[in-house]
């Protein structure tokens, strides 16, 4: 046995082997050492093996998912080996094989997989700066391919987020990624054999048609990535049957910085709420959640494809329409999860209640197609002819399936009655049992005389005649012990022993069968693969347009417009985020054109000038995604890119500070953004010496207005940049105000025109509870540096001239006060210099 676990072993050095035998998956020698750590398993040792001991360790095969699930998440691969052979006919070991590899990107199973999330496994290539770059979700089928700039990986490979990374062994990927990574020979990301074996597996003379030329970078890494998913799935991948192209123009572009700031689907602080996913998820099926995600995460820049959806959400919301979203919402709401059932249709991994699923499923298409075809809107009715009845799989799933199917195959109950006669013959004799040991009891009690004489039957020791102690000396001859008990003896007969063999028999091979015809279900099945994915995907966008038209109007949001012009209007806008999560929230107007390209955002700190700068690219992202938005109006140009430059911390494990994160950001913000960019920057320059981070804001600002021209909001405390406004036409100085009462301050959280006068920075650590003492402290040095830097005025210039030393002044109550010794005073002496104090001073 060791013989054959080392053998197999050999074949998966690299992952975990769970071996089985009998009831338990085992791990030997290395594996079981790292698993009882991992998944806090007990470690035992049994025989030897070269003369040391076998270490060892289990999980019970019917608890394997729950084991799965904890080494996939920590970026483990696991080897499943199963017994092939019949242990019956067998000489030696039985024959095992390994039948699949769980990794962190190729899951399929609906327990190891999140329901809203998509588990992507990614390939790249890199040469010449050029990225090549494969993914696919193997529990949907959907391979696609993308070719850029090797500078831009970072940012795409964010936009993925994937499980899994495959890529040549000498390529160096940052750390900083905590995504799994298999290393592969270069020769697997061969473009030829790639082109080749895609085509074999699309059934296709070439790849010519799939708009693919000159990408071999990326046709090598999805050539590695089909070879991967092969061998891990032990499978030719049948739903998996076309690629798709993906270029960066298609998209509005974002990188890691502007995907965490806006929050689309994470919060800062890494939470999965509130973000503007949780905020419009109101999906009725998992398919449908996954797609509204990708939107949200994948904004197309073509704004046709957006105005479809607005005329979809339109039409969902229409009160004179037959077929509003709650409808759509109702008819989908038994909806099994058809994508990821299509793809463990092909992988022949499909559970019997997920296809009782599928087929309830397809019963409910006729419902509604008809309503889509009634809908009157063409935007609702372009989606009927995907979701139009499927006769043929569901006569096959009804026909052979049982109403109420067990879990598992091994458990038999899976088919249905009449479907197949053998099996019903086999059945009968199952059935028959009751009443035969009914009848041997009968007669037997009647012709030995035992009154109490029992036959039954139990799973350790078949069946059996039960016979107490005071009753044994009735007990015929033919009647053969099987077992003693403490009170009884248990017995068999030649009559019995037959029937057990006949009856255990025909249950094993009613399973036997019942496993026979379900395979052929799923091959009769994986004939229809391509009308269920169109089905799944159709559901999902519908699903997705619901949920967006549910959250348009529960949320008060608007259909925005688009325009060619180069304009950003909004009126009365607002953080979805941030106003749900606060009682009463301020909306405010922006206006940005070729006239008014770069708004310099002054005022105090908690005024909201981040919210007000995030909230104008969540709403130009949502506009851009499909979905309604947070405003009373909006009117859009055209953009190509959104940038935020908001907030930044130290990148420890990098090896860089703060200030160096925040420049490196700017960097990729001046060196990417085009006159279709949405800029946002917040604070720049903080991290270094007051002087030299205002000289970089200057440049930076003036290079975005003049130079790159992009739509900018730049928020700062640095005063001096509202010169700006006095120096290019198209700046605009703009504050959010606040009202001043005795030491208290009132954040208006109110855009208004023209710069703040101050940051009301000390207020702001008083209310966050500096201590009184510290905070008097910093208004008289605020008071001092304010009279020596610019007398007269409550900011510094830094821009002006240094101004000239105050002539030398004396203070003749000071110095009086200085020569006084109060503890020498007598009370008399105290107040009298009090009085001589108070004519100094006047």
């Amino acid at each position: 046995m060791m013989q054959q676990y080392l053998a197999l072993k050999s074949q998966h050095p690299d992952v975990l082997l769970f071996y089985r035998m009998g009831d338990f998956y085992e791990l030997f020698h290395a594996d079981a050492e790292r698993a009882a750590k991992l998944l806090d398993i007990t470690l035992t040792t049994r025989g030897q093996s070269a003369g040391q001991p076998i270490r060892m360790a289990g999980v019970p095969y019917h608890a394997v998912e729950q084991y799965l699930a904890k080494l996939v998440k920590l970026g483990e691969s696991v080897a499943i080996c199963e017994q092939v052979g019949d242990p019956a006919t067998s000489k030696g070991p039985v024959e095992r094989k390994v039948t699949r590899i769980v990794t962190p990107g190729t899951l399929t199973e609906s327990s190891l997989l999140a329901p809203t999330r998509e588990s992507f496994l990614a390939a790249l290539d890199i040469a010449g700066g050029v990225a090549g770059l494969a993914w696919i979700s193997l529990a949907s089928g959907e391979l696609r391919i993308s070719q850029l700039d090797a500078t831009r990986l970072g940012a795409e490979l964010e936009r993925l987020r994937p499980a899994e990374i495959l890529c040549a062994a000498d390529f160096a990927l940052p750390a900083a990624l905590g995504v799994a990574v298999k290393r592969l020979d270069a020769w697997q990301f061969d473009a030829t054999a790639a082109s080749r074996e895609l085509a074999r597996q699309f059934g296709t003379a070439d790849l010519s048609g799939y708009g693919c030329e000159g990408m071999e970078r990326a046709i090598g890494a999805a050539g590695a990535l089909l070879a991967y998913c092969r061998h891990t799935q032990q499978s030719a991948l049948p739903h998996v049957t076309g690629l798709r192209v993906e270029r960066e123009s298609e998209f509005v572009a974002m990188d890691a910085a502007t995907r965490r700031n806006l929050e689309i689907s994470e919060t800062l602080s890494g939470a999965e709420s509130p973000t503007l996913f949780s905020l419009l998820d109101r999906t009725a099926t998992s398919m449908g959640a996954r797609r509204l995600r990708d939107w949200l995460h994948n904004p197309r820049r073509d704004p046709a494809i957006a105005q479809a959806r607005h005329a979809a959400i339109g039409a969902l919301l229409d009160a004179a329409s037959p077929l509003r979203y709650p409808r759509v919402q109702e008819l989908l709401g038994a909806w099994s999860d058809v994508e990821r059932i299509t793809a463990r249709i092909a992988l022949g991994s499909a559970r019997p209640r997920e296809l009782a699923g599928l087929r309830d499923t397809l019963a409910s298409l006729p419902a509604l197609h008809a309503a889509l075809s009634a809908s009157a809107h063409p935007a609702l009715e372009a989606l009927a002819p995907a979701l139009a009845p499927a006769d043929e799989p569901l006569a096959e799933l009804a026909r052979t399936l049982h109403d109420e199917p067990a879990a598992m195959v091994r458990d038999g109950g899976v088919i249905r009655t009449g479907r197949d006669g053998d099996l019903d013959e086999l059945r009968a004799i199952q059935d028959d049992c009751g009443a035969f040991l009914l009848d041997m009891e009968k007669r037997e009690r009647e012709r030995t005389g035992i009154a109490n004489l029992r036959v039954e039957y139990n799973r350790v020791h078949g069946f059996y005649i039960e016979v107490t102690q005071g009753q044994l000396d009735k007990v015929p001859v033919e009647y053969k012990r099987r077992q003693t008990m403490k009170n009884a003896e248990r017995f068999i007969t030649p009559e019995l022993k037959a029937f057990e063999d006949k009856a255990l028999a025909a249950g094993e091979r009613a399973l036997a069968r019942e496993k026979a015809l379900y395979e052929e279900l799923l091959a009769a099945l994986n004939r229809h693969l391509a009308l269920l994915q169109r089905i799944a995907g159709a559901a999902a966008e519908l699903d997705a347009l619901a949920s967006l038209a549910a959250g348009a109007e529960a949320l008060d949001l608007a259909r925005p417009e688009f325009t060619t012009e180069e304009r950003i209007d909004i009126a009365e806008g607002r953080h979805l985020v941030v106003e749900s999560q606060v009682e009463h929230f301020i909306p405010n107007d922006t206006s940005l054109a070729r006239a008014r390209q770069l708004l310099l955002i002054t005022g105090p700190n908690m005024g909201g000038k981040s919210t007000y700068m995030r909230q104008v690219a969540q709403i130009a992202l949502l506009a851009y995604c499909g979905a309604y938005v947070p405003a009373k109006s909006a009117c859009l140009g055209p953009i190509d890119r959104i940038f935020t430059r908001i907030g930044a911390s130290d990148d420890l494990a990098g090896g860089r500070s703060t200030f160096m994160v925040e420049m490196t950001e700017a960097a990729s913000i001046l060196n990417n953004a085009t006159a279709q960019s949405l800029v946002l920057v917040d604070e720049i320059g903080r991290g270094t010496s007051t002087f030299d981070g205002l000289a970089l804001a200057y440049a930076i600002a003036r290079h975005l207005a003049e130079g790159v021209r992009c739509y900018t909001l730049f928020a700062t405390h640095y005063f001096e940049l509202t010169q700006l406004a006095g120096a290019l036409s198209n700046v605009a100085n703009v504050h959010l105000d606040a009202i001043e009462h005795k030491d208290r301050i009132v954040f208006l959280h109110r855009l208004e025109g023209g710069p703040a006068d101050r940051s009301y920075g000390i207020h702001v650590a008083h209310l966050a509870g500096i201590p009184k003492e510290v905070v008097r402290a910093a208004r008289r040095h605020l008071a001092e540096l304010e009279r020596q830097l610019r007398p007269g005025s409550t900011q510094p210039d830094l821009f002006a001239a240094a101004p000239e030393p105050p002539p030398e002044r004396s203070y003749p109550a000071l110095d009086a006060l200085e020569e006084m010794d109060p503890d020498a005073m007598t009370p008399k002496e105290a107040l009298e210099a009090l009085y001589r104090l108070k004519k100094l001073a006047e």
